[in-house]
């Protein structure tokens, strides 16, 4: 019985993984259009992090393909583990810097969430138990 619960996919669950999913995504779309759209700026930032103003085009790209890969379901998972080494960064850049941290981390756990409610082999893969077992 248990078995059946973690690997099951409620319309609920299902919908709950797409909206957290969605919203992560939309973050990425919104940092790299403003990368796109505002260079000037951007560039600004990337300076400010100590990054050369070359790797900003790379580092759009990169950001891009992982989304890419996290939005189409076949390859959803590998689109977040490289999300979350992506992400990883940010918390690394943010914190040598001295600035919070906290959205690049909340992010990554979004991301993790949405792909947890809307694949049922994670959520096999990584069950969450009940206190009576």
């Amino acid at each position: 019985m248990h078995q059946a619960s973690t690997s099951s996919n409620s319309k609920g669950m299902l919908w709950t993984g797409r909206i957290l999913s969605a919203l992560a995504i939309l973050v990425f779309v919104f940092t790299a259009s403003f990368g796109l759209l505002k260079p000037d700026i951007a560039k600004q930032g990337f300076v400010h992090y100590s990054y050369p103003e070359g790797a900003m085009t790379r580092i759009l790209i990169a950001e891009i393909v992982c989304v890419l890969l996290y939005a189409i379901p076949q390859t959803s998972v590998l689109g977040a583990i490289l999300l979350t080494g992506y992400l990883g960064g940010a918390v690394a850049t943010h914190f040598r810097v001295g600035e919070p941290f906290v959205l690049p981390l909340g992010v990554a756990i979004i991301i993790w969430l949405g792909l947890f409610f809307r694949e049922k082999r994670l959520r096999a893969l990584v069950p969450l138990r009940s206190r009576d077992i």
